[in-house]
């Protein structure tokens, strides 16, 4: 039986690196101290757009550009484009045909966008599996996962406009008759907290009849504890591994959701997994949203903690919220 494998990973940041003395400072100035927030997400720099040429579409594409150039592949090559983002640039055409124009794709490539807010690329990547599986006409599959989320972050608002960090991943998947590659998946939904993250506030229909002010593309944010998804995801897992006959000491590398070191840790404990094998890439590039887990799985290649033939453990949250976690043989 063909399993889907992942070739190879690359990803993508902006040059320009800012540190956290530059939002305390921007909070300071407004009377509010973010110093104990930015220590409980494990913040210290993130890469940041700095100009007006680059957005989650750019960086999407220079991912994916960077990645077709280390496999030595075309676009050519590529069966189906799966582009994840909770900010794309357009809403259409889709962002994923856009890419595959620059990457000079073949006639019959399926183009797909999709959203599952910060779930998104874990998301888009378990589908796109599955589907493959499915369908052994789709040989190679390329999915990417980018977020700018800057321009829709209040400047008053400290968890969206501090803690986010720009950045894109792509990965290259195929058939492979000899891999196992994925493995399952499990998702697990709550919609308790559904309106504590809307975008844009009042809806794109308000928008069209009323015009745009300065903040109608602002996140309406109404904040909560975001640790209520880690007694959900710790069950999942374990649901997860438990099926699929896994024992937690099998997994070479954790790649969860970036938002909060302290999350991380929790969901490892809860499922007997080490902060040796849990990745962290948050005090680095901030929270990249959709990214996330597959900039922490490029950490854990490009550094040899996982080899060929690893068992690698994926688990992320979007809003609303939406549990996804996953299992795969890199």
């Amino acid at each position: 039986m063909a399993g889907i494998r992942i070739v190879d990973i690359d990803i993508y940041h902006p040059a320009t690196k800012v540190h956290n003395d530059f939002y305390i400072e921007h909070f300071d100035a407004r009377g509010v101290d973010i110093r104990g927030l930015l220590q409980a997400l494990g913040r210290d720099t993130r890469y940041k757009i700095d100009n007006d040429d680059e957005n989650s579409l750019s960086m999407a594409y220079e991912a994916a550009s960077n990645l077709l150039e280390k496999t030595g592949l075309t676009g050519a090559d590529i069966d189906l484009i799966a582009y994840a983002s909770q900010t794309p640039e357009y809403i259409f055409p889709t962002n994923s045909l856009m890419i595959h124009r620059l990457i000079n794709g073949a006639s019959h490539t399926i183009c797909i966008d999709s959203n599952a807010n910060c779930a998104g690329m874990t998301a888009a990547f378990e589908q796109v599996s599955r589907q493959m599986l499915g369908n052994p006409r789709i040989r190679r599959a390329l999915i990417i996962g980018s977020d700018y989320v800057a321009p829709h972050a209040s400047p008053d608002d400290p968890v969206y406009f501090a803690n986010f960090g720009d950045a894109a991943a792509a990965v290259i998947v195929e058939r492979d008759e000899h891999a196992v590659g994925f493995i399952d998946s499990i998702y697990q939904t709550d919609t308790c907290v559904y309106g504590n993250s809307l975008f844009p506030a009042e809806g794109l229909a308000k928008l069209g009849n009323t015009g745009v002010d300065a903040g109608a593309f602002h996140v309406n944010f109404i904040p909560f504890d975001d640790s209520i998804c880690v007694d959900a995801a710790s069950e999942s897992i374990r649901t997860l591994l438990t099926r699929n006959e896994i024992r937690p000491d099998e997994i070479k590398a954790a790649c969860f959701s970036q938002l909060s070191i302290s999350n991380i840790r929790a969901v490892s404990e809860n499922v007997g997994i080490g902060d040796d094998i849990a990745v962290y890439i948050g005090d680095e590039f901030g929270y990249t949203s959709t990214s996330s887990p597959f900039i922490a799985l490029h950490r854990a290649v490009t550094t040899g903690q996982i080899q060929r033939g690893d068992k690698v453990l994926f688990w992320t949250v979007g809003a609303g919220w939406q549990n996804v976690a996953m299992v795969v043989e890199y």
